[in-house]
């Protein structure tokens, strides 16, 4: 009954609030194009009207290269709820006043520092300054889209990505190097959506894009606004949908150039105090009752559907927005008490339902994820049923679970019942993106699973020219062995991160001062899959024909797996999920003959993907031209290490 009672509180706090916004504004379409009237706005007269929102300010001025950096030309004029005005008429050749790729600023009166509006669309930082100057882009050409936004796939398979590290050169790569060297892989590989990192711009490159500065900003230090057009353009002509990381989560701590204390206090668009600050993070936390925090939120995330065409987001921090204790300390066990009472933050949940609400009203096919590790019951419900209305959540326990069994287990102790059930653990009709490891587990200070796999042994042993001695053999085998079960039955969509598809050797750890600047680690080396001469093709051969099989059978779309066998002794798994029969023998030795299984449907089945194959690094035990027939079936051959995947023939 608590819960029935939350869920009724928090569907008419939320009816409360659109109501308002009809009333206020008109209704959310208008009020989420803010961005259309607030910071630099060109007229057609070519006149400019700039528009801040700085409720504590005493007075706002204007500078930059269009008035020679003079600090009081160009008052804004106050007006009612803390907003600010400034109109600029065009030049006297009619051109604006502020021209393309002018730096500006915003400064108030008796404080030396210089501030960025929070609605600037692109910003720069010189090379050999610290702080981020507002540029106004204005480009006479802008880029224009000329492909549509793809279908919403039926199966989602994500490839997460970092514009920055996408080149094994060490050096921050760019949207161009993206577009014209890594998206040709991705479609390769069968990945048909991108989660894109670190786009929102961030002053510290080392913070992964979580410590964001300027929201509207997609970051300069990858190119231009017109070139990430060009790269989510040409994605979509590939058929293959963009999401964006969006951090709302929290912000930078930055004052000249970020959000805090824009109007001179230490709230404005964060809670004052103690509540504003993330102590684990340090950053700021906003304050989602806010009228004008809400206008700021909400048209974010509309300005980079509407401006860039992306298709959808990755919620970054979902559980931080959803509880006054953002989590810290907080171990979950399930029990619907911790999910239900003054911890959780009613502000936040308000907003997460009217951004879910507004994006799939407007948008119909956008597809939003939360990265929410509580396990908030109704994530995924439609906002109409009282729930949150995201899409899917990220099933953030399955690579935990396979870090810890590398780490703590022998294979010959693996527990294929634990395994089964973290795979499986979700609530029936709450859709989950699996993965068997993230950027969280290729950071410093943790190990991909090539690295856990095979360790040191990467740097002499990956030659495919000799042959693979027993740590080489182990990690390769499992590696595409966890992958696949990770893919089949962990969720009804999956990510990687990329390069991990073919066990990219090291970690990730970006220029610091802890590592003297180096970039050597902040790369991706792409080279090491162009060439048959490295094991690591064989990785990624694989991944590439696990996701065409996905694409033809579509497992991540059809109901929860029918789980026949989770044999310990045996260490075999078998289960059967859209007619599709995947057996995985884990034993470390064991080898079975004559090996019966269940099958469901009726028919003629034969095998379509062998992990064992030579082709993917594995040792061709496996006879593909054999038939089986039901029932029983029955494997002649079943070898260690190694899994097979039975396709029913129609």
């Amino acid at each position: 009954s608590q819960f029935c009672e939350q869920e009724k509180m928090k569907y008419g706090l939320f009816k409360k609030q659109l109501t308002l916004l009809e009333e206020a504004e008109g209704g959310f379409d208008q009020f989420t194009r803010s961005y259309k009237s607030y910071g630099v706005q060109r007229m057609p007269d070519n006149s400019l009207v700039f528009k801040e929102w700085a409720p504590a300010a005493e007075a706002l001025f204007l500078t930059g290269d269009f008035n020679g950096w003079d600090n009081f030309s160009h008052p804004y004029t106050k007006k009612e709820f803390g907003k600010w005005e400034l109109h600029i008429p065009p030049k006297e050749d009619k051109t604006p006043a502020v021209t393309h790729n002018s730096k500006l600023k915003v400064s108030r009166p008796g404080e030396r520092l210089y501030r960025i509006s929070p609605w600037a669309k692109y910003v720069t930082r010189h090379e050999k300054s610290v702080i981020y100057d507002w540029v106004h882009w204005d480009p006479p050409q802008p880029y224009i889209h000329k492909h549509p936004r793809p279908q919403k796939p039926r199966s989602l398979r994500i490839y997460e990505s970092h514009v920055g590290i996408a080149s094994p050169e060490g050096k921050v790569a760019s949207y161009s190097n993206f577009t014209h060297n890594v998206l040709p892989r991705i479609k390769d590989l069968g990945y048909n959506c991108i989660q894109l990192m670190a786009i929102m711009e961030h002053a510290y490159y080392a913070s992964f894009g979580y410590q964001v500065t300027s929201f509207f900003a997609a970051s300069s230090r990858f190119g231009t606004p017109e070139e990430l057009k060009e790269l989510i353009d040409v994605a979509h002509s590939l058929g293959i949908i963009v999401l964006l990381d969006a951090v709302h989560s929290h912000a930078s701590k930055n004052t000249e150039d970020g959000l805090n204390q824009f109007d001179g206090s230490d709230s404005c668009f964060f809670h004052s105090g103690p509540r504003g600050e993330h102590s684990l993070w340090d950053s700021k936390l906003f304050n989602y009752s806010s009228w004008e925090v809400l206008r700021f939120l909400l048209s974010n995330l509309r300005w980079w559907l509407e401006e860039y065409r992306f298709d959808g987001f990755r919620f970054d921090g979902v559980t931080s927005m959803l509880y006054h204790h953002h989590g810290i300390g907080s171990g979950f066990s399930g029990d619907y008490a911790e999910y239900f009472g003054l911890q959780v933050d009613e502000d936040a949940l308000v907003y997460l339902m009217l951004a879910n609400h507004i994006l799939h009203t407007l948008y119909e096919d956008c597809i939003t994820i939360a990265e929410e590790v509580s396990g908030m019951p109704n994530l995924c419900c439609p906002v109409q049923e009282g729930g949150l209305g995201f899409d899917y959540r990220l099933a953030m326990a399955i690579p935990d679970k396979w870090i810890q069994i590398l780490k703590e287990f022998k294979d010959e102790d693996w527990d294929m019942g634990n395994i089964v059930h973290t795979m499986t653990n979700r609530r029936y009709g709450e859709k989950c993106i699996a993965y068997a490891e993230s950027h969280d587990q290729a950071l410093v200070g943790d190990k991909t699973l090539a690295f856990w796999l095979m360790d040191k042994e990467m740097y002499t042993s990956m030659s495919a020219l000799i042959p693979m001695n027993s740590v080489i053999d182990r990690g390769i085998q499992l590696h595409k062995m966890i992958r696949l079960l990770t893919h089949s039955l962990g969720g009804e969509g999956y990510l990687n991160f990329m390069g991990n598809e073919f066990g990219h050797p090291e970690w990730l750890d970006f220029p610091r001062v802890g590592n003297n600047e180096s970039y050597h680690y902040a790369r991706r080396q792409f080279n090491l899959v162009d060439t048959d001469r490295l094991r690591y093709w064989q990785l990624y051969a694989f991944d590439r024909d696990m996701n065409r099989t996905e694409d033809k059978y579509g497992w991540l779309a059809a109901p929860p797996a029918n789980i026949s066998v989770k044999h310990q002794g045996d260490k075999v798994i078998v289960f059967e999920r859209a007619n599709v029969i995947f057996i995985f023998n884990f034993h470390p030795t064991n080898s079975y003959s004559s090996y019966r299984v269940a099958v469901g449907p009726p028919g003629k089945y034969k095998i379509k993907l062998d992990s064992d194959g030579i082709q993917y690094g594995g040792h061709g035990r496996l006879d593909h031209n054999t038939e089986f027939f039901t029932e029983p079936m029955e494997f002649k051959n079943l070898p260690n290490s190694m899994l097979v995947m039975l396709l029913e023939f129609e």
